[in-house]
């Protein structure tokens, strides 16, 4: 796979989006909206029936695309998208203040960024791809004016999982890109953080 760009998902790239996501919005309906929406709102969207299941999700984000809040970015292979990670400022992610496992223990904290997801279609994966929308995603949260990067990732314990249970990345791959790992101070889950402004 020789990836030519990694590029903002501007208003004009929407279609690439959708095409890349497919008829499933990447995993089970989500179009990548579980962090951006309320867990009920979540819910009753992935739980509708065919061919309604999924559509406010994908309206979500097909509203905040379009409206130019830059949702995440895109990999493209040539003309093709082929990957996609999620990066916005922290605050755009509204499951996040109401989770109690993954609250932030200063929520206004500001100059916050979050990557919450990658996306691989199947022949995109372990061939380095998300290590380089990672670091993508860093370079374009410290050009918008980041002060700090987090992250939510899952420990592996360095072995494999599959991408569906790892979509939030996993603790080594941070690691390897210099962010601190810490437990969350409640749940214990791992939050991954790196300073922009040293990095």
């Amino acid at each position: 796979m020789t990836i030519v760009s990694i590029e903002p998902a501007t208003p004009d790239r929407w279609n690439d989006l959708e095409r890349m996501f497919g008829p499933t919005g990447a995993y089970g309906h989500c179009w990548c909206a579980y962090f951006r929406r309320r867990a009920k709102d979540y819910s009753e969207s992935v739980s509708c029936p065919p061919p309604e299941r999924g559509r406010t999700n994908k309206e979500a984000l097909r509203r905040i695309t379009l409206e130019g809040r830059i949702p995440g970015l895109i990999a493209y292979e040539g003309r093709e998208p082929c990957g996609w990670v999620a990066v916005s400022p922290r605050e755009e992610f509204v499951r996040l203040t109401r989770s109690r496992a993954l609250r932030p223990v200063d929520p206004d904290e500001p100059g916050v960024w979050s990557v919450v997801c990658f996306w691989l279609p199947p022949r995109g994966r372990r061939k380095g791809l998300g290590t380089r929308l990672l670091d993508a995603a860093i370079e374009y949260a410290r050009a918008e004016g980041g002060r700090f990067l987090e992250a939510y990732p899952v420990d592996t314990a360095g072995g494999r999982a599959p991408s569906a249970e790892v979509y939030t990345g996993t603790v080594r791959m941070f690691r390897k890109a210099g962010f601190t790992c810490d437990a969350h101070p409640v749940s214990g889950r791992p939050i991954a953080r790196l300073d922009l402004k040293e990095a």
